[in-house]
Formats: structure tokens, sequence, C-alpha cells
């Protein structure tokens, strides 16, 4: 089994990077290829698999290959490797919004996995959602979930409908939480903390605060009942968050993503 990645960007590396320090392949076992000649010669010195610069050389040689590419080159990229493909190589999309049908139609092949990655990948936390086509295998679809799980961990739902719904919770889902980290250490920093003793607060609270919700079977809300007390200064903190409805605006935001995912799919 040989592996492609078609684009070295932030996703594409990623998947690369995690399935080379796998146990299921060897470096000779795992390609790349991008367009970029500065991001090649850097892959070329450092990286622990294959480096490509010519699409005919790496696509004959793929039993899976991973479209990485930004959604906007998905014809570009489709016009480019249909020539050179062939029915039995399995195409696996990171693309958000480009669907199942329209990976089958564009490149007239039939196997095809549909996943939704996040960035925490980078670190071997991410989670990724996918889904496949009925022409996938039992055993070609766990193969392609062992490569998967080797950025964190993967769930199969069961249509596409979940693969844009989780664009907006898993996928962007990162953002939202940096953009509220950033919020609390822009408010530690105006109480007078300094920048390394802000970060130091902002991250280990966010790092306890999971690591207390993953080791227990309690919800976000009675944790929350947990912390505060009343009359107290998380009370005050949570009635400020609930007259400003921000747990609307949260749930609004990750809908903005979930319906923008479903747009770049009619596009």
């Amino acid at each position: 089994m040989r592996i492609l990645v078609i684009g070295g960007g932030n996703m594409g590396l990623t998947y690369a990077e995690g399935m080379s320090k796998s146990f299921l392949l060897n470096r000779h076992k795992l390609m790349i290829y991008d367009k970029s000649e500065e991001l090649i010669a850097s892959l070329r010195e450092h990286s622990h698999f294959d480096v490509y610069d010519k699409i005919e050389d790496c696509i004959p040689q793929a039993d899976v290959i991973f479209l990485a590419v930004k959604p906007f080159h998905s014809e570009t990229l489709f016009n480019e490797i249909k020539p050179l493909i062939n029915k039995e190589q399995i195409f696996v999309s990171i693309m958000a919004g480009v669907t199942i049908d329209t990976i089958q139609e564009s490149l007239e092949v039939r196997k095809v996995i549909r996943a939704m990655p996040n960035l925490p990948a980078q670190v071997g936390k991410g989670v990724t959602s996918y889904t496949e086509s009925k022409e996938v295998s039992r055993i070609e679809l766990l193969m392609v979930r062992n490569l998967l799980d080797t950025t964190g961990e993967s769930i199969r739902v069961s249509n596409e409908n979940f693969i844009d719904a989780s664009t907006g919770i898993s996928g962007s889902g990162p953002a939202y939480v940096f953009y509220f980290m950033q919020s609390m250490l822009e408010a530690a920093q105006k109480m007078g903390f300094s920048t390394n003793d802000s970060k130091i607060l902002v991250s280990k609270t966010f790092e306890g605060a999971v690591e207390l919700f993953n080791q227990s079977d309690l919800s976000p809300n009675t944790w929350m009942e947990r912390v505060a007390s009343k009359g107290g200064t998380t009370r005050a903190a949570l009635d400020s968050m609930e007259d400003n409805n921000v747990k609307e605006l949260i749930k609004d935001a990750a809908y903005a993503a979930f319906d923008r995912a479903v747009e770049l799919g009619k596009e």
C-alpha cells in the first residue's frame, strides 16, 4: 500500500507527518506532492517521506490518494489528475464543502471518502469525522480509518450532512477556542499580568478544565455549577455572559461555519 498526499499545506502536511510516524508505513510507502518550489525544497531536506514536484511521477504509484488542496483549487486539480488515475484507487478528500458526488463525477471514480479534520491534528490531538461512498469496502474503510487515526481520533458519520456540521464544530472549533483564549489573555494583561504570566494563567486553565471534563461523566453545566457559588465571582462572570447572550452567539457562529460549508458544496 502506497499513500499519496496532494497538497503540502497545513492539513496535508499534518497528515503526511502523522502517517510517517506510524508503524503502518515506512518512508517509501508515503509520498507528498506540491507545486511550491520553496516547500518542496524544505520537505526534501527535513521530511520522512518521498517528495514530488511532478504529479505524473507519483499518482500512478498510489493506492490511496489524499486530496488536501483548497476547495477553490479542486476543479483545476481534478482536470490535472484525471488522465493519470485508475478506478481502483481510493480518494480521501479533506477539502471543505467538496461533495463525494462532485469528486466521483469529476474524476470518474467510485471509491471516495470525505473527511473533516482539524488543526490539533498537528500535535496528535485532532478529531476527524468521515463518511464514504458505497463502493468502499469494509477492509478499505478500516485501512483508511487507521491512517486518519495517526493524527488523533476519528468518528464515522452516516452521511455528508454531518461532515458539513462537523466543520462548524470540530473543523472550525479550534478558532473559537483561540478567540476565547485571546479575550482572556487581553483581560489578564489589562489587569496587570505580564504576557508570560497571562499565557500560563489562560493556557493552564483551559488545559485543566478539558482534563476535568474528559475524566468524568459530568456535563459542562454541572462543572459550571461546581465552580460557581451564589453571589460569588464565578457567578458574576457567568451572569454577565448570560446577560450578553454569549451562549447563543457561539451557537450562531457554529451554524455560520456549517452554512458556509454547505454553500461551498453548492458553489
